[in-house]
């Protein structure tokens, strides 16, 4: 089966015994497919612009693979955690990755990722990653249906060729295998994530914190502190300018989290050229008018679902209700990298983080601050978000408010005066 994308250019290929080429079985003769389910209209030049050919590619060195396990959270929403296995530590970590997604079953679709770059065409020599969804019958139907919301995504993205947001991964085109592989190939913008910053970072805690025997320089060890909280600053306005976008283009992110930001670099020192990247739109959802009220589809009915428990029924509060849900994403990966760079290794991760405000002090923040306070070991963090008298945990505040019709717009986010940087 093929990716089912609107006015998309395929071509059926098998990949030769040699890792490091594509060869077609028969010759290249592309086809277009329609989906009757499908909102999304691929424009002319974009399609134009979109690398078709396998021949076009050059697959490099197996970087690694993740799946996903679903977790039931406590407002019936559901987390996936991707369990990676990476052979080189700069791509991600051997922790578990939380991808917060819908209901799509346990454990089917196994994804691969493959570095490479282009080898022919005006753009010879770029470097790429390829994200590779297994075909049905490894995956299931579960994986066409990723793969496709995800091409479908940065379709809709990437539209306007003039106006394409630097802060989401870009997709540089596409192709399906004879055993009905669907691989993307994306831009390779950088090969860190949000997750590797902050467990490089919390590494480097452990060598000056409480617990360190080294001691360093007051004063280098200060302004390291305030490079890390220029550098996280900096992360967090790109990842929520990347979520803007997508609301602004009626697009849900509904996977948002550390592993889910791709940088060009984790070098503190090197802030002020740090370009975060949202990517993992497998789970995207379509929050146009005329797709909700088409009723709700496979990877969205979770979202629906918990909007229908909250009160969201007609069009204009499930759209609300759906770009609320992005916000507290946010508000959690907020949370993770105002703590875990800031904290020596073991002393938090993402999982006791979010069970500690979820289910401990039921999202009240005050308390959480008091609780963190007493505990030395959280004292960074602590000093980190109470910059700009206490603007960080306001901020927090508001993005994790219960009320979804009381949480901010991404926009007014990155206008809040803890992410202008007015509070360093």
């Amino acid at each position: 089966m093929l990716i089912t994308s609107p006015g998309r250019l395929f071509a059926s290929i098998r990949i030769s015994t040699n890792p490091n080429k594509f060869h077609t079985s028969r010759s290249l003769s592309t086809r277009i497919h329609h989906s009757s389910k499908d909102h999304t209209r691929t424009p002319q030049s974009l399609r134009a612009a979109l690398i078709t050919s396998p021949d076009d590619f050059e697959v490099g060195r197996f970087v690694g693979s993740y799946g996903f396990m679903n977790v039931t959270r406590q407002n019936l929403s559901h987390t996936f955690i991707a369990i990676g296995r990476f052979e080189e530590t700069v791509y991600s970590s051997d922790d578990m990755e939380r991808l917060r997604v819908q209901d799509v079953g346990e454990g089917q679709v196994k994804i691969r990722l493959y570095e490479g770059r282009v080898i022919q065409g005006p753009i010879r020599g770029t470097k790429v990653i390829f994200k590779v969804y297994p075909g049905q019958r490894a995956g299931g139907i579960e994986a066409d249906m990723m793969a496709a919301n995800e091409l479908n995504a940065h379709a809709s993205l990437q539209a306007d060729s003039k106006n394409v947001c630097r802060n989401i991964q870009i997709l540089l085109g596409g192709f399906e295998t004879k055993t009905g592989e669907q691989w993307l190939a994306f831009r390779n913008d950088g090969k860190y994530s949000a997750a590797d910053y902050a467990k490089v970072a919390s590494e480097a805690m452990s060598k000056v914190g409480p617990g360190a025997t080294r001691l360093w320089n007051p004063f280098e060890q200060e302004q390291a502190l305030k490079r890390r909280r220029f550098f996280v600053i900096n992360l967090l306005r790109g990842a929520i300018n990347g979520l803007a976008y997508m609301h602004d283009h009626d697009r849900l992110h509904q996977s948002l989290g550390p592993a889910s930001v791709v940088l060009n670099t984790i070098a503190e020192r090197d802030a002020a050229y740090l370009v975060p990247r949202l990517r993992d739109l497998a789970f995207s959802v379509d929050i146009r008018y005329s797709s909700l009220e088409s009723g709700p589809r496979a990877l969205s009915e979770g979202l629906w679902r918990r909007a229908s428990a909250s009160g969201a029924f007609t069009s204009l509060e499930k759209r609300a209700f759906g770009i609320a849900d992005d916000i507290y994403e946010a508000g959690l990966l907020f949370a993770y990298l105002a703590f875990v760079p800031f904290c020596e290794t073991g002393v938090v991760d993402g999982l006791s983080l979010q069970k500690l405000l979820e289910s401990t002090f039921r999202l009240d923040l005050e308390a959480a601050r008091e609780y963190c306070l007493a505990d030395d070991r959280l004292l960074e963090a602590v000093k980190f978000l109470d910059l700009g008298d206490g603007s960080g945990w306001q901020l927090l505040q508001a993005m994790l408010n219960p009320d979804f019709r009381k949480r901010p717009i991404a926009e007014a986010i990155l206008n809040h005066r803890f992410m202008t940087g007015a509070a360093l």
